[in-house]
């Protein structure tokens, strides 16, 4: 009874917001009352937990580093063997521990963890002297030049393969070095309240291996939080093509896309789900990607290491060899329990979800048509790969706010790369759940695909394209409103 009590207060607030606050913007329709209205009531009541029974209740350091909540005592040591693969150092080989040996010859990060902090996200170097250069673990640079590969993704760059990495073993020179400026952009709020936002620009320099191809494109990604990702593998596919189908007969702009995507344990062409494209189809193709192209660790599914012909002393360097695996440098065993591992990080529950203003800003987010992307609700199936994950995720109400579609995001958020399906305008929706942690887990707020937001309301000033009405929504509210929407998104 005090849930439905509190969805119908909710419900009404919604019902005025969306009467009293919609702005169009030119050639859309205002959000409407009824739309408000059944964002609402289709959905779960704002205090439902997050991840289903597999919620944590944490809110600070180590809340992105929990086991889900219903994993049994058998799934709980698997948790923990993963987590040392995920977060322990690698070595360059040969080494005497040859269980760790192999790291570069290019790579990124040491481990998992060294861009993935305490499971949390990456943020960019906060300098701003383009003439220095800058640690870049947990933001990394993909490169590809015009073209497909043999699967329909992008084909790499011919000296310098498919990412930027600025670090090379002994012997090994690393590609380069990055250099990060930044573009001050000003605007005001429809009140005269006056912001800055910040473009990042990037500047490869010291090229070891010479000039890159004059058509090369760049695009940076920057490393996010790890939590609930079993739990969207688990959503099925069929919930996120109705997203596509539901948008594409609504009016007004959103119009959000699938993307298909070769997937290396599939072996076959898979929905995009993660990465800042939706350029990747599985968890486990992500983990095992990630071993090779950050840390320059070899698998069963990714045995070759990256060097390209021009990169000599890269082809030249030593290769670890995993103990009972000769050929690749980490075990399939040890893979697959990384893969666990962060199939069952679980998401955690949600702060002040009762707080007035959070409830008001929950409001103000649907009469802003905000969930059109950020779709609040799924109930998971199975995951792709059953023995990558635990049955506890299945069957389970969550809210990760997400469509995992691809959509027009504007020409000041395009990085002009295509990625598979997707063109160089659009983004996957990130997942909100467990933004308002960030900044006891990893100490700072930066969002979106190359951190460049610092806090939810400039990440909502950077939309554009399809996001383009919701913003100047959230531009034209008073500033008890923007600050009541924010508060909501953080709670979450």
């Amino acid at each position: 009874m005090t849930s439905l009590l509190r969805t119908s207060s909710v419900l009404a607030t919604a019902l005025a917001l969306a009467a009293c606050t919609a702005r169009p913007a030119p050639g859309d329709t205002a959000a409407t009352a009824a739309d408000a209205a059944q964002a609402l009531f289709a959905r779960p009541a704002a205090d439902a937990l997050p991840g289903g029974k597999t919620t944590v209740f944490s809110n600070g350091r180590n809340a992105f580093s929990l086991p889900a909540a219903n994993l049994s005592d058998a799934e709980r040591t698997r948790f923990v063997v993963g987590n040392s693969f995920f977060k322990r150092n690698w070595v360059q080989a040969p080494a005497s521990t040859t269980a760790r040996d192999g790291l570069g010859p290019h790579f990124l990060a040491r481990s998992c963890g060294g861009c993935h902090v305490q499971d949390g996200r990456a943020q960019p170097p906060d300098f701003h002297n383009p003439l220095a250069p800058q640690p870049f673990a947990g933001l990394l640079l993909r490169l590809s030049v015009p073209g497909t590969d043999a699967h329909g993704g992008p084909k790499h760059e011919p000296v310098y393969g498919d990412q930027f990495n600025t670090m090379g073993i002994h012997g090994v020179q690393g590609e380069g070095e990055v250099h990060l400026s930044y573009e001050r952009i000003e605007g005001q709020y429809a009140d005269g309240t006056p912001y800055t936002l910040e473009k990042p620009r990037y500047h490869l320099r010291n090229l070891a291996y010479g000039p890159m191809d004059p058509d090369v494109m760049v695009s940076p990604r920057i490393a996010p939080q790890v939590i609930g990702l079993g739990l969207l593998e688990a959503i099925p596919e069929a919930e996120i093509l109705a997203n596509a189908q539901a948008q594409a007969a609504s009016t007004g702009p959103i119009k959000g896309q699938p993307n298909y995507v070769w997937d290396a344990y599939a072996e076959r062409m898979v929905l995009g789900r993660f990465g800042w494209k939706a350029n990747v189809g599985s968890l486990a193709h992500q983990t095992a990607g990630a071993f090779l192209g950050d840390i320059g660790i070899t698998s069963s599914r990714f045995p070759q290491q990256t060097c390209t012909p021009a990169q000599k002393d890269c082809l030249a360097a030593p290769n670890g060899n995993a103990k009972g695996q000769q050929g690749v440098e980490i075990e399939d065993y040890a893979l697959d329990d990384v893969i666990f591992y962060q199939s069952t990080l679980a998401p955690a529950a949600r702060r002040n979800a009762q707080d007035e203003g959070v409830l008001r800003g929950e409001a103000l987010f649907h009469a802003a048509q905000c969930a059109q992307c950020h779709r609040p609700s799924y109930r998971t199936g199975t995951a792709l790969f059953p023995r990558l994950s635990s049955p506890a995720l299945s069957g389970q109400d969550i809210t990760p706010y997400t469509d995992l579609l691809l959509h027009d995001m504007g020409e000041a958020l395009a990085d002009g790369r295509p990625d598979f399906a997707a063109n160089g305008r659009q983004w996957r929706t990130p997942p909100l759940w467990g933004i308002g942690l960030l900044p006891a887990v990893n100490d700072h707020q930066r969002l979106l695909h190359d951190g460049r937001a610092r806090g939810v309301a400039e990440a909502i000033l950077w939309h554009g394209g399809e996001a383009e009405a919701a913003r100047e929504q959230f531009r034209h509210l008073p500033a008890p409103d923007r600050a009541a929407l924010v508060q909501f998104v953080e709670s979450l």
